[in-house]
């Protein structure tokens, strides 16, 4: 028999829940619209959403391009429509909206709407609400690194006797020490306004009508910032800001964690590990020898194993992909799943140029640190393994 979700599409977007009377009574954002609501239906589940699930007569959806877009959107309908299980036992006081000040050199702010009741008269510009902290918190942290913005008070604008912390790690535009003009600000500003109004797409056209402008005026510093804004949207495009409340930590998650070992590319093998609750699945562990390559390509190869993998379709997919590598390891492996048509996020481990840091690049909300490293070693222990067998053999043959 159909159930409620089958003819929900497995991509990323929001989900309106409507009772017997066609009215909204609860909107929610997904990577996966079907996996996503398929989970309110399914298994244990508290008496708030047994309840709601009981009420649920029809669903709607919209797709949305990534989970940023979902994010946004979810907080426009929910302020809009106002569902009762969206709002139910906690009013708005208690929300996040993203301020815009009204201020020469406007302040970015995360405020809660107890404040914005407060200051309703300020005339600030007001984002949101969103009802989930976790996922407007790190998109603004994310796009802060693309579109650096200030969030010194009007009276220290321009005198700090040196840089703020913030200008050095390049998420303040220099507002500290009067490094940028009032009207370059302002359109840093216009940008960020863009996102939050769900415009992300309309605002990367306009980015590369401006960057091919530059590059034609013979700008090419103008026209390389504008290139890396542009990388920049289309990476946050592509990173999961939703936290999905059936993978509330990584201990409830299914993992899958590759790396590569080989020597200038001879005896090059790929290994993939799976975590599930926080344990090892030694039994779905799977090994790779690279067939495709015979040099030296850490991401030639995650590519071949990473097509590799998804061939097997009877294997269950993850609730995340781990890689040993950075954003080049990551884009290979997004834009694989992308033409398969599967949303799953995909989290990086880069280790730096001396190899001696653990940086963690697209963690979703929820995961630990030390338990994405624990499964990085395990690939690596793993690839290892199978590479040294290799070379053993090849030698003794």
């Amino acid at each position: 028999m159909t159930k409620i979700y089958d003819k929900l599409p497995k991509t990323s977007g929001v989900y309106l829940m409507k009772n017997k009377s066609n009215k909204i009574i609860y909107i929610g954002k997904a990577a996966n619209l079907q996996k996503r609501v398929k989970s309110y239906f399914m298994g244990k589940r508290d008496k708030k959403i047994k309840k709601l699930a009981h009420e649920t007569k029809t669903i709607d959806y919209k797709k949305t391009d990534s989970g940023l877009s979902a994010l946004i959107l979810e907080a426009k309908l929910i302020k809009k429509h106002q569902p009762k299980f969206n709002v139910k036992e906690k009013d708005d006081t208690s929300f996040l909206y993203v301020e815009i000040t009204n201020e020469e050199f406007p302040r970015v702010l995360l405020t809660r709407g107890k404040e914005k009741r407060q200051r309703k008269n300020n005339n600030s510009r007001w984002y949101g609400p969103f009802i989930k902290s976790s996922g407007i918190r790190e998109a603004l942290k994310i796009l802060r690194k693309i579109f650096p913005y200030n969030t010194h008070p009007s009276e220290k604008i321009g005198k700090f006797k040196r840089p703020c912390t913030y200008y050095q790690i390049g998420l303040c535009p220099g507002t500290c020490m009067g490094k940028i003009t009032k009207k370059e600000y302002k359109k840093t500003i216009n940008k960020l306004e863009k996102i939050l109004q769900g415009k992300t797409e309309k605002l990367i056209r306009e980015l590369k009508r401006e960057m091919k402008k530059a590059s034609s005026n013979l700008n090419f510093e103008k026209a390389n910032k504008l290139k890396k804004q542009i990388f920049g949207l289309r990476h946050v495009q592509d990173i999961s800001l939703i936290k999905e409340n059936n993978i509330k930590d990584n201990k409830k998650a299914r993992i899958e964690g590759y790396d590569i070992s080989n020597i200038s590319g001879t005896s090059a093998v790929g290994a993939m590990v799976v975590f599930k609750n926080g344990q090892p699945q030694k039994k779905d562990y799977r090994k790779f020898k690279i067939k495709t390559i015979d040099k030296q390509d850490d991401v030639g190869m995650i590519r071949e194993v990473i097509q590799r993998r998804l061939k097997h379709k009877n294997w269950p997919y993850p609730d995340l992909i781990l890689v040993d590598g950075g954003i080049s390891q990551i884009r290979t492996v997004k834009n694989i799943l992308k033409k398969n048509k599967i949303n799953i996020p995909v989290v990086g481990i880069a280790k730096g140029p001396k190899r001696n840091k653990n940086e963690i690049i697209n963690k979703p909300a929820g995961f630990q640190k030390k338990t994405l490293i624990q499964i990085r070693d395990e690939a690596h222990r793993f690839a290892i393994s199978y590479h040294k067998k290799l070379r053993k053999k090849q030698t003794n043959s």
